[in-house]
């Protein structure tokens, strides 16, 4: 079995396998482009920031796969059935799983590539690896001003991080508020509130149009980027209505992609994502693929929860000695359905384990540096549908004097989706009712919001 992919959800497929696979006589091969161990690519931000060193959010490495890290798979040879890698090694398979992830988006800014080349200007960084983390970090300094592009949760967390280690930080938003995918505009304003009490500067519904950038021996490159030779360097960032924000840094923080090009190359069925069914099996019945380059029943989640759900499946699905072997979260066994022992699935098995989907559940925690006299930190979560539907209720407390603000959303006796900033005492209870489906409790709903979340 070949697992491509030595991120999150590869290594915890492994993980999950490493249990039985000495048992079924299964070897397990991890190919990792990446050089560094398999790591938590949630806590990056919190590496960015100094609080964590990078071994810290190391995860652990699955003690009966063979993993070959710093290799990068360049082609499937499904018949004879084999993963050619860059290293000249042709690595056979029986059954072979695509966990390949993402890449960040790069947007089509004029002067983010030279004339001749697709290499970033020096200062100019995206944020979605170990490397990407450490280069950041190696570059932050007090005092030097970076701009972040993009108020996702990537580029608030970003933001954050730069703030903390005393960089001068201004975000730019295209969007009409931050973290328009999780929260609405009331929730939206207080994090806005609380990103500018960290020292960073927000700017929304601001469209970058280009970067500018100088060459090494000092002179200026315009706005295509175009120099007498040397290397590049940012120096500003142009915005559409011409002003330019001067930046020693600039984070690229505007998405992800599914990576999803060795499966297309090898003939695999690719939408969005790689195609796969409720085994998470894709076109090819010997071949899987899960986590961020998987698009499952049109729903592609880019999500590190979906993605150990996912993998959790697949290793029921896989296993070759009894599932109740396996080690199983959970959260994942009461969204899939699979607390009663399993066997390994054939192909259109129709009773062996399935992946039903995901229920997302978004948080993060904004702490400043360790000051006593510095804001408090701010908690914020989010899931489900957070925008009511015609017939739904609503509840809403908001409270500006202690940064709070809270918001559920009920469709009969169901809750359906909620936005969480501040104190969040709550948010266990309410994310358990809503993960499993409950029903609510007949008490009034304004007793949803307390800090024992009803319970």
């Amino acid at each position: 079995m070949v697992i491509v992919g030595g991120g999150m959800a590869g290594t915890r497929l492994a993980q999950q396998l490493a249990a039985t696979a000495a048992e079924g006589g299964v070897e397990v091969t991890v190919i990792g482009e990446e050089p560094h161990p398999a790591y938590n690519r949630v806590l990056l931000a919190e590496v960015l920031a100094g609080r964590y060193a990078p071994d810290v959010i190391a995860l652990p490495a699955p003690a009966a796969a063979r993993r070959l890290g710093g290799v990068r798979a360049v082609r499937i040879d499904r018949d004879p059935g084999e993963v050619v890698c860059d290293d000249g090694r042709r690595v056979p398979y029986d059954t072979l799983v695509l966990a390949t992830g993402s890449n960040p988006v790069l947007p089509p800014l004029r002067g983010l590539f030279g004339p001749h080349g697709h290499e970033l200007p020096d200062g100019v960084h995206a944020f979605r690896t170990m490397d990407d983390c450490l280069a950041l970090a190696a570059a932050v300094r007090p005092g030097v001003r970076a701009v972040v592009i993009g108020g996702g949760l990537l580029g608030v967390s970003a933001a954050r991080a730069l703030a903390q280690r005393g960089a001068q930080v201004v975000l730019a938003h295209q969007g009409e508020h931050l973290m328009e995918r999780q929260l609405d505009a009331g929730a939206s304003e207080v994090l806005r509130r609380h990103v500018e009490t960290l020292g960073v500067e927000v700017h929304t519904e601001c469209r970058v149009r280009g970067l500018r950038t100088r060459t090494v021996d000092g002179s200026t490159a315009g706005g295509g980027g175009k120099a007498d030779g040397g290397g590049r360097a940012v120096s500003a960032v142009e915005l559409a209505d011409g002003y330019a924000l001067e930046a020693d840094l600039v984070v690229l923080a505007c998405g992800v992609r599914p990576r999803v090009g060795l499966a297309r190359a090898a003939g695999l069925e690719v939408a969005r994502g790689v195609v796969v069914d409720d085994e998470l099996r894709t076109s090819d019945p010997r071949v899987f693929a899960i986590g961020d380059c998987a698009e499952h029943d049109g729903v592609l989640y880019g999500l590190a929860g979906p993605a150990q759900d996912q993998a959790d499946v697949l290793a029921r699905v896989l296993s070759p000695v009894p599932a109740s072997h396996l080690v199983v979260g959970n959260r994942s066994a009461r969204r899939n359905g699979w607390a009663q022992p399993g066997h390994r699935a054939a192909a259109g098995d129709e009773t062996g384990p399935r992946y039903t989907g995901s229920r997302t559940l978004t948080r993060l925690t904004l702490a400043s540096a360790a000051d006593p006299l510095g804001p408090a930190p701010l908690d914020l979560a989010a899931f489900g549908e957070t925008t009511p539907a015609p017939g739904d209720d609503v509840v809403h407390l908001a409270d500006a004097t202690r940064n709070a603000y809270r918001k559920v959303v009920v469709r009969g006796d169901r809750l359906v989706g909620g936005i969480l900033l501040g104190d969040l005492g709550s948010v266990g209870a309410l994310a358990r009712t809503w993960e499993g489906d409950e029903p609510l409790p007949s008490a009034p709903l304004l007793h949803l919001l307390t800090n024992d979340g009803g319970s």
